[in-house]
């Protein structure tokens, strides 16, 4: 029987006719941080805005704090979880909670920090819930809200809140996840759904509260990639977020998820830069297909506490430069909990063999904010960005949120996603800049044309299926009209039997790529080369994950990429490094892959991960070399002026004899500036006083010069002779 989206159906109704009636437009924020803290001279980061976290009763004196500082205010509050026990225990609505929280078969809790703080498998009280709590940070004033990680394990799905809302959306009996392939396909389902209505909910209620009291209020949702939440086991709405009235996302991608290891040419191990790559594409691509939208996280540090600085920096340095490398997204959250960065707890070992721990390094301070002003700047005019250094463009893997409905018992898909990393990284260790392609994205009512950027597709349904018939007939006519689609399949996942359109009446087919090969013209068992219409469909009967498991494996991925793009006349081409330049930026990460010759960047360089803002004619780009770079070549100003600092600048003049500008920035940090300027400096002064020679040295066209930072604007005064 069919399931009863009638709830859903009303929200969504409520919360488009709202939004027709309060326009939205795009927030000018292109640098936000979170915090659960008020302001403090050690976390004064000057991002355009500060994501105040979580709601309870003080909300609102946080929100002043941090408004009295300058910082226009928004709220993120967490969807899944958070400080939620007035409404577990039932001081909501009199009744308790408890039985809403994920549970796994064993009948332990899924518990996020203590047991107050439990994942919470969503009900329509608990979305109403969520609601008047988000009313409560809009009245404390709040300009926007954001909403983090609707997220529900895989491995749940035996509380008593998730066996009733199993019975209301199938109309039958609850069924064991884990009974069969089937029941934890539909389990899936139900809980994908669970948070679309969450978030519709909450959604709602905030058009109905914006037009009432006559404000422009965005609701944005903060996720995980669909290619983490897969490998993770979790299941999320992703992809539909904007359905459900989301005006954008926050792509969070950091360490954390982009060191979860995967298999290349049998070795398991991690792989931060080129995961990260992936998931920031991931996100990216869904968010191309509305036009909202999207920041990407970055986190300097990450969850585990257990790791080194200098592990942090070389990790946070990988996850920036492959977030960097994404040319059409330049909004940024620069941190997420500054005090754990820059606060008086933030112990960690200093190095990967060091024995005691230490606060952030002084020189790691310095680049990090030399890198969030930095990111500032990245909005460049598209004529001013283009890749030096890339392989062939063009190129996707398809990818459907069903990648996350096959992640537990009884049959889960491979531990570590081989199946979508057994297509993908063989690509981008090429230097090719392949993207995730949403599948959902192209039946979507907003991009009819989401597919036509694409030369060549890669497509599998080992691990995921196809959510509606729709995406065969979108993707077949993507082929006729000149495209190649790659299909490497063994049919042998059996997810296939799940009960689903492909072999639900009037269909009968035994997977649901025989439905695509049918809608495409061709025979079930057509391996090999074959034409339709102008373009072309290669299928080789092959698993994906066993290629990744293989040494053999890229080899096997490259001789079809060749026979497929042949026919089309695509030239491919690889390289051992990615070059993306950005106005006078420029991003550089050289790949894992073998390297013959290294890839060399030349220019008039100022190097933003050295602390002291190194300069240099050229930099040869090796495998593992991450690099952000600006050209002052590509700038030539006539006038001194301030090129990079690890402080805010404002209130620059300049003339002839002397250049003046306030900086400000993290208290008792050491800033770092490289001024444009060719003449021999007479004296720089502080606040009025005098600095010593020793702070400052001139190169024939940069000044460097350190100072004290302060979280109160200091005045530099620079006179040249």
């Amino acid at each position: 029987m069919k399931p009863n989206r009638l709830a859903l159906s009303v929200l969504l109704i409520l919360s488009l006719a709202a939004t027709k009636a309060h326009s939205q437009a795009p927030p000018d924020s292109h640098l936000l941080f979170q915090t659960d803290h008020p302001w403090s001279p050690r976390t004064n980061i000057n991002a355009d805005t500060v994501m105040v976290y979580g709601i309870d009763d003080t909300t609102a004196s946080r929100i002043k704090s941090w408004r009295d500082h300058g910082y226009h205010v928004t709220v993120m509050t967490g969807v899944a979880w958070g400080r939620y026990a007035p409404y577990l225990r039932g001081d909501f609505d009199g009744k308790e909670h408890w039985n809403e929280t994920q549970q796994e078969k064993s009948g332990k809790l899924i518990l996020h920090s203590g047991r107050e703080v439990p994942y919470i498998s969503p009900t329509i009280s608990y979305g109403n819930y969520l609601a008047k709590g988000v009313e409560a940070a809009l009245d404390a004033g709040a300009e926007a809200i954001y909403l983090e990680e609707p997220e529900f394990w895989a491995r749940a799905g035996w509380s008593d809140a998730f066996k009733n809302e199993w019975q209301r959306y199938y109309h039958e009996p609850w069924q064991a996840p884990d009974a069969s392939a089937d029941a934890q396909y539909r389990a899936s389902k139900l809980k994908y759904f669970l948070y679309q209505r969450a978030l519709a909910q909450v959604f709602a209620s905030v058009r109905i509260y914006a037009a009432a009291n006559h404000r422009r209020i965005h609701c944005y949702v903060a996720t995980h990639s669909l290619i983490n939440y897969a490998q993770w086991q979790i299941v999320s709405p992703e992809s539909s977020l904007l359905n459900v009235g989301a005006d954008g996302y926050i792509a969070q991608v950091w360490t954390g998820t982009s060191r979860a290891v995967n298999t290349y040419q049998g070795v398991t191990k991690e792989r931060t830069f080129e995961t990260a790559f992936l998931e920031y594409g991931a996100l990216q691509n869904i968010a191309r297909s509305s036009g909202k939208p999207i920041w990407y996280l970055n986190d300097p540090i990450e969850d585990n506490p257990n790791h080194s600085w200098v592990d942090y920096r070389r990790n946070w340095e990988s996850t920036l430069t492959a977030s960097l490398l994404q040319p059409v997204v330049s909004r940024y959250e620069v941190l997420p909990w500054p005090d754990r960065i820059f606060g008086p707890k933030g112990f960690h070992l200093m190095s990967d063999d060091a024995t005691e721990k230490s606060l952030i390094p002084r020189s790691y301070e310095t680049e990090l904010q030399t890198v969030f002003h930095a990111l500032g700047h990245m909005d460049q005019p598209a004529d001013a960005i283009h890749w030096e250094s890339a392989g062939t463009q063009g190129i996707g893997i398809l990818v459907s949120d069903t990648l996350m409905f096959q992640r537990a018992a009884p049959t889960p898909s491979d531990e570590n996603l081989g199946n979508f990393y057994g297509l993908a990284l063989p690509l981008i260790m090429r230097g090719m800049p392949v993207e995730p392609v949403q599948i959902e994205s192209a039946t979507s009512t907003t991009s009819s044309n989401f597919l036509k950027p694409y030369k060549i597709l890669l497509l599998t349904y080992e691990g995921q299926k196809p959510p509606t018939p729709a995406f065969h007939t979108a993707l077949a006519a993507w082929v006729r009209a000149g495209g190649a689609l790659i299909v490497l399949d063994d049919d042998k996942d059996p997810y296939n039997l799940a009960h689903d359109w492909w072999n639900a009446a009037p269909n009968h087919f035994a997977t649901p790529r025989e439905h695509l090969f049918r809608t495409l013209g061709l025979s079930p068992n057509a391996e090999g080369l074959h034409r339709a219409g102008k373009g072309y469909v290669l299928f080789s009967a092959q698993s994906p994950t066993a290629l990744a498991h293989s040494p053999s494996g890229p080899g096997t991925i490259n001789i079809l990429l060749q026979q497929a793009a042949k026919p089309i006349h695509l030239t491919l081409k690889q390289t051992n490094a990615l070059v993306l330049r950005r106005g006078p930026y420029v991003i550089a990460a050289g790949l894992e892959d073998e390297a013959v010759t290294p890839v060399t960047v030349t220019g008039n360089l100022i190097n933003l991960f050295d602390p002291n803002l190194a300069e240099s004619p050229s930099l040869s780009i090796h495998p593992g070399t991450r690099a952000l770079l600006l050209d002052t070549n590509q700038i030539k100003p006539s006038a001194p002026r301030v090129l990079v600092a690890s402080a805010k600048i404002t209130h620059e003049q300049s003339t002839p004899s002397s250049l003046t500008f306030d900086a400000e920035g993290i208290d008792s940090t050491e800033a770092v500036a490289r001024i444009f300027s060719t003449s021999p400096v007479k004296e720089i002064t502080l606040n009025g006083t005098p600095i010593a020679s020793g702070q400052y040295q001139q190169s024939p066209q940069t000044l460097l010069l350190h100072f004290p930072n302060s979280a109160t604007p200091q005045q530099i005064h620079i006179v040249y002779q």
